[in-house]
């Protein structure tokens, strides 16, 4: 039998995102989420991303045991990080409901300014290049996305049950629209290097949420 690898180690990507000295298993996935919310699966390279974290391939391979097995579990971790995110936001009881979904944009509006917007989301783009993934991968996306479709429901019934928009609001298929016109304004967001269409949607979308009852409809410059 193969003698494992050092489980614990400090790479360059490690010791470069301050990491200390984290289990290589972590180092990889972290590197890999990193590269493919930059440039999807199918142009992320094995060798390159290897070189990055500076992991050798026999290591690689004692954890996955193909870069589909890595693309899957990189999957998880991305969601588990995410869905970590919509909690931390969409849950703040200092906010209103609908306050917490722009507070939700402007934090992934500065995650992306961090990086210059080079960076978009890892599930958008896997499914932008679903064809050319394996076969597993589109359900497995699509039920991420579902996932944070709820927890976007769950913030709109809240500010259904607050008054803040119409009881006859349907809450997962507004969710459901959410989702689809994000990951269309983060991709715009990257192509055009700045926030605006970011802040073009959410205020969009908030606009366009059913009124209560004898509320006068909101232009999109009033809704904070």
């Amino acid at each position: 039998m193969a003698k494992s690898p050092d489980n614990r180690r400090q790479p360059a990507e490690a010791a470069r995102h301050d990491i200390g000295y984290a289990p290589t298993r972590d180092v990889l996935i972290r590197c890999g989420m990193e590269v493919m919310t930059q440039q999807g699966f199918a142009a992320t390279g094995l060798d390159a991303l290897l070189r990055r974290a500076t992991v050798p391939k026999g290591s690689f391979y004692h954890y996955f045991e193909s870069k589909a097995e890595y693309g899957r579990e990189i999957m998880k971790e991305y969601d588990s990080f995410f869905r970590h995110k919509l909690d931390r936001v969409l849950n703040d009881e200092r906010l209103a409901p609908l306050a917490r979904m722009r507070a939700f944009v402007e934090d992934a509006k500065a995650g992306m300014a961090k990086y210059s917007y080079t960076r978009g989301c890892l599930v958008g783009n896997l499914s932008q290049e679903v064809e050319a993934l394996p076969d597993d991968y589109r359900s497995a996306l699509d039920e991420i996305i579902k996932g944070w479709q709820r927890k976007v429901a769950h913030c709109l019934e809240l500010a259904r049950d607050a008054g803040e928009i119409g009881d006859a609001a349907d809450c997962d298929v507004l969710a459901e629209f959410f989702w689809i016109g994000w990951e269309g304004a983060v991709m715009r967001a990257r192509l055009v290097r700045n926030g605006m269409p970011l802040d073009t949607f959410i205020s969009g979308f908030l606009a366009g949420l059913p009124r209560p009852d004898g509320a006068k409809p909101r232009s999109k410059r009033n809704v904070k």
